[in-house]
């Protein structure tokens, strides 16, 4: 009896020393995989900041990438601007230096004056000239003139002037002579304007105050010349 439970004691004391001996083994291990798992996190820590700082340095080559193209689509658009400015240049030379050239007066580019002139029996030299800044053409030699709607006002061309088309810039003028009646009879309508376009598609007419009432009867006009004297309306 005695023996066995000084065997059973001896059972107890030697578990009791595995236990004792396991718990200093756990002890002992704990800091050194407590450092091992600092470490890896250290290393882990200074993966992420190289890898934080190897992304910059892309980016930074990626802007640096950028810069260069930027760059280098400024330089093809300076070379395109230059292009563009050589063209301007040669479409000035082609056209003589002539500004304005090919452009055709409209009747709201010019001023008008309207005199009474007695040569001929009597008959309206019409003036025109450029306003101020502009240059053109006249590129239809003979107006279309009319007094009142009425188809019996509109006056028929006669064949003087109709000079090449004359440019009018600056103080240069060009002249039409129209009278207002041609025949012989007491006949006609009075009117105290007259309507005057640069072609018969003219949008834009204008009407003139005449500087007294004409009778008008069958009416003429010459085309445009730049000498008066070649704007005397008579039936040839």
């Amino acid at each position: 009896m005695r023996s066995r439970l000084t065997a059973r004691s001896a059972r107890l004391f030697l578990a009791a020393a595995a236990v004792t001996a396991l718990a200093a083994t756990t002890t002992a291990c704990g800091p050194e995989d407590n450092g091992a798992a600092a470490a890896a996190t250290s290393s882990s820590t200074e993966s992420a900041d190289n890898g934080a700082n190897g992304g910059n340095g892309g980016s930074a080559a990626t802007d640096g990438s950028s810069a260069g193209d930027s760059d280098s689509g400024s330089g093809s658009g300076d070379s395109k601007s230059s292009g563009s400015s050589g063209s301007s240049d040669k479409t000035g030379s082609g056209d003589g230096g002539k500004s304005g050239y090919g452009q055709s007066c409209g009747t709201n580019d010019l001023d008008f004056t309207v005199t009474t002139k007695s040569q001929a029996g009597g008959y309206y030299l019409v003036t025109a000239k450029a306003k101020s800044g502009i240059s053109c053409y006249l590129d239809v030699n003979t107006p279309s003139v009319s007094f009142g709607s009425d188809a019996d006002g509109v006056a028929s061309p006669v064949g003087q002037g109709g000079e090449d088309p004359i440019k009018l810039t600056g103080s240069t003028a060009a002249y039409t002579g129209i009278s207002p009646k041609t025949t012989n009879s007491d006949s006609g309508v009075e009117f105290e304007n007259v309507i005057i376009g640069l072609s018969d598609e003219d949008p834009n007419p204008a009407e003139l105050k005449l500087p007294e009432p004409a009778t008008v009867d069958k009416p003429i006009v010459t085309g445009w010349a730049t000498n008066p004297a070649n704007s005397v309306p008579v039936i040839v």
